[in-house]
């Protein structure tokens, strides 16, 4: 056969395989890129997923309750089995497409994308809403995470799934000093606003080597700023930060985008 006719025909099957893997609607928010899919084949845990051609998929801007997946001395964190079963139970053999909205592949090769069953249905907004996971977001993916937090809202509010555990609670600032090393959501008044070398910190005590506080450095100011959102303006206001816990003169907090604060006046 002649170049000129395969061609013709090596097109017609790629624009075929596309249609199956795009859902002919989407309850993802706009703006997101369908980049191919497939079946899905394995779950790993909550978040985490194979297609049957071997692509590993990270459930992106949520974080579901994890499993040892043999690590040593890790303990299962509670309702992990629920959150890898809840997933397993929405694309298992299911046809979906992957959407991406920012960086698309991780150190460990897996793809980092939102996932989209052929009936439409948006996976991370169905794990949120059943409070299967909470949401865990990146400075390079960002896109849809407003939409992610309102259903994680939703199914807080609603004390659903891991919302009803301790394990996930809201956290006090001044309970953050014994959380160090782990995610954590935490609510307060933010008591001052200060810039030392072009960094940010928002202090949430009287002592800042000793109290809890939310650090965004010199390069991640922007971002906050280009969102209409000056971090040195929010002296007073009460908010609500996400991120890991870690000790640098008391437990800290980097924020490196945005989405990672709530400003709870405006969104309760």
């Amino acid at each position: 056969m002649r170049r000129s006719a395969i061609l013709p025909i090596l097109l017609i099957a790629a624009m075929a395989m596309a249609a199956m893997v795009e859902p002919a609607r989407s309850d993802a928010p706009a703006g997101l890129v369908i980049v191919g899919g497939g079946r899905v084949a394995e779950i790993v845990d909550g978040d985490t997923l194979f297609l049957d051609d071997g692509t590993e998929v990270r459930l992106v801007g949520l974080q579901a309750p994890k499993l040892p997946l043999g690590r040593r001395g890790f303990t299962a964190w509670p309702l992990a089995d629920e959150a890898r079963d809840r997933l397993a139970a929405l694309v298992l053999g299911r046809q979906v497409a992957l959407a991406y909205g920012g960086r698309r592949i991780d150190r460990h090769g897996r793809a980092l994308a939102h996932v989209v069953r052929d009936d439409g249905l948006w996976i991370q907004a169905a794990m949120l809403s059943d409070g299967m996971a909470r949401v865990y977001s990146f400075e390079d993916n960002r896109m849809a995470v407003g939409e992610m937090l309102a259903a994680e809202r939703r199914a807080r509010a609603a004390g659903r799934g891991i919302w009803a555990h301790p394990f996930y609670a809201i956290r006090a600032a001044e309970e953050t000093a014994g959380l160090l090393d782990s995610f954590q959501v935490v609510e307060a008044v933010i008591l001052d606003a200060a810039e030392v070398r072009r960094r940010v910190y928002l202090n949430f005590g009287a002592d800042w080597r000793d109290d809890f506080t939310v650090s965004i450095a010199p390069e991640h100011v922007r971002a906050f700023l280009a969102a209409g959102l000056d971090p040195l303006d929010l002296s007073g206001r009460r908010i609500r930060v996400r991120g890991w816990l870690y000790q640098r003169n008391g437990p800290m907090i980097d924020a490196t985008h945005p989405e990672q604060i709530e400003l709870l006046e405006a969104v309760e």
